[in-house]
């Protein structure tokens, strides 16, 4: 390329006083019509012109290329129906048009799933691919996508880009797909209270009632009909504490794109919202305050505590209402109120006509049911009046073998004792330096059911922790627990004991002795399966989709087996290791993704209107081929899109790879024309002199 340049000898302003003098000086010849004039503007002319120092220079310039970028949609909602195939196809023939165009590179950017609920991010994964390319440079995206993008921006001078943007989208016009919406999902439920979850069904152009099933933990609960868009509130009951999975699940369609999203999952945990525990002691001794001091320090546990101040052997016939300083409420709290009670425990108690058999018939009842019961045992368990002799010998895991074993002994954690959550990893359970401070007394018994978690004296057991029908029952075979807390011999972690034995009673989730868990981080699912077994079978996984796989678990420690998988679909899964199982959903409960998946050509076509681009479905024809637009450069002033095309815009950017640069008015040039013009002025200046002087 070729161009005049001015490279002044003076300052721009001073060539402009130069120019002015010059005027001033000719304009009076050119008025009085001087044949001197035209000379001496000649020459003023080419004074200044050699002054302004012109140049001839001369560019070398190679056009820049420009770039187009191919985006391809590769998340969630493409993997559905015929969309894999229409985007492969896609992909392959406008990558091969797109790299045919002249002067124009190809650029491709996959948008994959980020791992966190956020749907598709397109023009996130766009502008991190062009952000080294000048914007100018950019002549123009493709995008193939479903249309379901959930960036797209408000404005479209931030895009980054000054090319058209041209979307292909798949999957076909009139698709159909039924899902489930939640409104309203609590996070949190109160133990034996129900929560409300409210859900709809929305299935866009019908009106039909639709079944909808809800499941707990695996559990089928209820069922009913929903018409879509009305608002279903479902109670789900909050049945123990932890983790629970509800399942909202709506009956498939006909010929709907995805059952994915027919299916919602609620996560929920379940919290006590207050522990009500009767402690009754049969007589006051040193270890009754740590079991008050221990309950009254939880702010979750409503204490009721009696204790019987006047043991039987005492008895000298004053009547009881002299007796009593408040009158022990035996009917009510074990006939009643009983049910009402999370935890009873009886600490040293001993029943000699104090209570009436049939309350502690009740309290057997109580437990079968789902109640706990706990018995801190003294010397009074063996005698007569021992709560073995009574009702309640049923349910209790073992029974006194007549035997007081009074010797300084250190608890032992034995091989189930390790294995179970009650006592597993207890502070300095297997400490040489510092170990457990002693006990000094101990019931025998007879073991007859549960898991002795803790050993005395030539392995006598010290307690005892068993299931009865749905309840739960817990033998402390001495008490001398109270020692630890007094710190004798160095003490012990009584709390810790204490809390865990009284969760598990219970039944907190997290202490069972037999239980399969599964947490998820994205599709990142960790799978614990505690057992008091010596071995363990592989634990079978179906996805979603119903496909099936096992996974074998590694031994973490006594009691506790991990594994862990990658969820390659997103969805609840199910999983069973035995007769355990368990729910765990991946990815996101209710992923944007998933959220609609019918293909839409609005949501995207702002921005083409706006960068000039254009909007359309991919063509497929009966047999399933696919038609694309043609690929054509077109200029700034041209359309970038009509009815089977797609234009590119150039930039003619470009780089200069070389400079001549010839000076015009200097030297002999300057002298062969300046000098002349100067002549010719003077001479004519001169004769002009010479007629008036003549004339004169």
């Amino acid at each position: 390329m070729t161009k005049l340049a001015f490279e002044p000898f003076i300052p721009w302003w001073g060539l402009i006083a130069c120019v002015a003098l010059a005027v001033v000086l000719t304009v009076p010849f050119v008025l009085a019509r001087r044949r001197t004039a035209i000379w001496r503007a000649l020459g003023f002319a080419a004074l200044l012109i050699a002054l302004a120092n012109p140049r001839l220079v001369i560019e070398n310039r190679e056009k820049l290329r420009d770039t187009a970028v191919l985006v391809v949609d590769r998340t969630g909602s493409q993997t559905i129906a015929e969309r894999p195939r229409q985007t492969n196809a896609a992909r392959a023939e406008m990558q091969k048009r797109l790299a045919a165009v002249e002067g124009v590179d190809l650029r491709v950017v996959e948008v994959e799933d980020g791992g966190k609920d956020d749907g598709t991010r397109l023009f996130r994964a766009l502008s991190s691919a062009i952000g080294d390319l000048p914007r100018e440079r950019i002549a123009g995206v493709v995008a193939i996508t479903d249309g379901i993008v959930h960036d797209v921006p408000g404005d479209p001078t931030t895009l980054g880009f000054g090319g058209p943007f041209h979307a292909l989208i798949t999957g076909h016009p009139g698709e159909r797909d039924r899902r489930i919406e939640l409104v309203e999902a609590p996070r949190f439920g109160l133990v034996n209270k129900d929560v409300i979850i409210k859900a709809r069904v929305l299935d866009p152009g019908f009106s039909d009632a639709v079944p909808v099933t809800v499941s707990v933990d695996g559990q089928r609960i209820s069922s009913s009909q929903a018409k879509p868009g009305d608002v279903l509130s479902i109670p789900v009951p909050v049945s123990h504490a932890g983790r629970i999975v509800v399942e909202i699940d709506a009956a498939p369609a006909a010929d709907e794109l995805t059952l994915r999203n027919n299916k919602a999952v609620v996560t929920l945990e379940g919290v006590r919202e207050r522990l009500r525990v009767l402690l009754v002691s049969g007589a006051p001794h040193a270890g009754e305050r740590v079991w008050r001091n221990l309950l009254k320090s939880d702010p979750s546990v409503d204490l009721v505590h009696f204790t019987i101040l006047r043991p039987p052997e005492k008895s000298d016939g004053t009547p009881i209402n002299e007796l009593a300083l408040i009158a022990f409420p035996q009917k009510e709290l074990f006939e009643e109120k009983l049910h009402d009670f999370d935890l009873v425990i009886f600490d040293r108690f001993t029943n000699n006509i104090t209570l009436p058999q049939r309350y502690f018939g009740n309290i057997a009842d109580y437990v079968r049911s789902g109640g706990a019961l706990l018995i801190s045992a003294g010397p009074e368990f063996i005698g007569r009046g021992g709560l073995w002799n009574t009702q309640l010998e049923p349910v209790l895991p073992a029974i006194p073998d007549g035997r007081i074993i009074e010797t300084p002994y250190r608890a032992h954690v034995g091989i189930e004792g390790q294995r179970h959550p009650v006592t597993r990893n207890l502070p300095n359970w297997d400490s040489k330096e510092n170990p457990w401070g002693e006990w000094l007394r101990a019931v025998g018994a007879r073991v007859r059911d549960g898991h002795v978690v803790l050993d005395g004296p030539d392995q006598t057991a010290l307690l005892d922790l068993a299931r009865v029908g749905e309840g739960r029952v817990g033998l402390f075979l001495t008490d001398q627990l109270w020692l630890w807390p007094r710190g004798y011999e160095g003490g012990g972690p009584y709390v810790d004991l204490l809390r865990r034995l009284s969760h598990w009673l219970m039944k907190e989730p997290e202490l069972d002795e037999e239980a399969l868990r599964a947490t998820a981080d994205g599709h990142d699912v960790l799978v614990e399966r505690q057992t008091l077994g010596d071995s363990l079978g592989p634990v079978e996984i179906t996805a979603p989709s119903g496909a099936s796989s096992t996974l074998s678990l590694a031994k973490a420690e006594e009691g506790l087996w991990k594994g862990s998988f990658v969820a390659e679909e997103e969805g609840l899964y199910r999983l069973k290791q035995g007769d355990q199982t368990t729910l765990v959903s991946a990815g996101a409960a209710d992923s944007k993704e998933f959220q609609n998946v019918i293909s839409d050509t609005e949501r995207l076509r702002p921005i083409a209107d706006a960068t000039g681009g254009s909007v359309r479905r991919i063509a497929t024809n009966a047999t399933g081929d696919i038609h694309l637009p043609s690929v054509v450069r077109v200029t700034h002033s041209s359309p970038a899109s009509g009815v089977d095309f797609i234009g590119l815009r150039g930039s003619d950017s470009y780089v200069v790879t070389g400079l001549s640069i010839w000076p015009l008015f200097l030297g002999f040039a300057g002298l062969f024309l300046l000098g002349p013009m100067l002549a010719l002025g003077w001479l004519f200046e001169a004769r002009g002199f010479a007629d008036r002087k003549r004339a004169a």
